[in-house]
């Protein structure tokens, strides 16, 4: 004699974002440029630890700390970013954050010279772009983020 064993339900399949399909260019817009100074950072990372590493660095301790940090870095744009793309409230202050960090870094750039100012345009465009969009009513409603109508 065999028992019937009992089946288990089948597990909930999640349900998307609320508005994730119909998240604005805007909101995507932002999402692509944050990811993007993200991998920056962690490309810069990398090739940090590379040199610190198997290059002949001044201090090779200094250069992975250095490379170790950037990777760090790297996750607060990047889970913005991922954030952003899902719809998630959350990622607009990490993302406006991560902006307000680059604006020093486009100013050093800038002071730089050479080569590096044009590094410094184009982080500084990203930049106020970035923050464009994301104050935009559009994404700021798409996120739920905005003043809340009282209950009369």
């Amino acid at each position: 004699m065999s028992e019937k064993q009992p089946q288990n339900p089948p597990a909930p399949v999640p349900e998307p974002a609320a508005g994730a399909a119909a998240l604005p260019g805007r909101l995507t817009a932002a999402a692509v440029l944050t990811a993007l100074e993200g991998l920056a950072l962690a490309g810069l990372g990398v090739y940090m630890l590379y040199v610190g590493i198997a290059g002949r660095p001044d201090s090779p301790r200094q250069a992975e700390l250095v490379g170790l940090t950037l990777l760090a870095l790297a996750a607060l744009p990047l889970a913005a970013a991922r954030g952003l793309r899902l719809g998630r409230r959350w990622s607009r202050g990490p993302a406006l954050t991560t902006q307000l960090m680059a604006l020093p870094v486009a100013l050093t750039l800038y002071t730089t010279g050479g080569a590096m100012i044009a590094a410094a345009a184009a982080l500084a465009a990203a930049v106020v772009a970035v923050v464009v969009l994301l104050v935009n009513p559009t994404a700021t409603r798409a996120l739920g983020i905005g003043p809340r109508e009282e209950a009369r």
